[in-house]
């Protein structure tokens, strides 16, 4: 009898060492691809002051970065690495941010508050920004009331959805499609996404606000999109980028 309870409680056990060891996989499963109304996207969700969220342009030396493989090679002196990365905003030829951009505490280029051309110009436009581990998307004459300075912060535009609402020039039918990529907030979630086929403004904005649930979300870029994610086994490569967002973890054995 004892014996028999013995291998009963060895089997529950192990059961439960496999459920929770199931669960931690699921736990640690950041990146999806998913197909709405028609157009495939990629879709990222980390957490606002758990996971280590950062903006990343150049290193110690004011060398650019310029890829994810470039910012993995930095992470790697301290023993870390990117589990996901992608753009994270418009930059002038020589790969310096066009609008606010903070990295580490640092300004490297001051926030523009003015109507423009391009897309950046097309205001309502608005700021990602970090601070104390937590994200926050805000549109820019609203984080211009903000009395806390963000540790990291990269201003794009336009502003996808501002308080629940699309922006107000976006067009249903518009036949401006391309590849895009954005960040919005949903609660304690930071959603990051890149469109896998060619989208307008009015359908990747509308994603944000219906499918995702993010009240505020933010344009990135757009054509030039790429995206890092350990776990799609993505690594897009093109030509030398600005400011990039990553999130870092501590570097895996097997790759040390």
């Amino acid at each position: 009898m004892m014996r028999v309870t013995s291998i009963s409680l060895c089997i529950a056990l192990c059961l439960s060492a496999f459920s929770l060891s199931a669960c931690a996989q699921e736990a640690q499963t950041h990146c999806e691809s998913r197909t709405v109304d028609g157009a495939r996207y990629s879709i990222c969700t980390f957490t606002s002051g758990q996971d280590d969220i950062r903006l990343f342009r150049s290193g110690a030396s004011g060398q650019v970065y310029g890829s994810f493989t470039a910012v993995n090679s930095a992470l790697a002196e301290n023993d870390q690495e990117l589990i996901f990365a992608m753009n994270a905003g418009m930059y002038h030829a020589d790969r310096s941010a066009v609008g606010l951009y903070r990295e580490a505490g640092a300004t490297q280029a001051q926030l523009q508050t003015r109507a423009g051309p391009g897309n950046f110009g097309l205001v309502p436009n608005g700021v990602f920004h970090i601070h104390d581990g937590q994200a926050g998307v805000t549109e820019t004459q609203t984080f211009l009331l903000k009395s806390t300075v963000p540790d990291y912060a990269t201003q794009s535009g336009p502003m996808l959805v501002i308080d629940g609402k699309l922006h107000p020039k976006f067009l249903e039918n518009s036949t401006s499609r391309k590849i895009r990529n954005g960040v919005g907030i949903n609660g304690g979630a930071v959603i990051f996404v890149k469109s896998e086929d060619p989208v307008n403004f009015h359908t990747f904005a509308t994603l944000f606000r219906d499918d995702l649930g993010t009240p505020n979300a933010l344009y990135l870029d757009g054509t030039i999109s790429r995206l890092y994610s350990a776990e799609l086994g993505r690594n897009d490569r093109g030509a030398v980028m600005g400011p990039i967002v990553g999130v870092v973890t501590a570097r895996s054995e097997a790759a040390k």
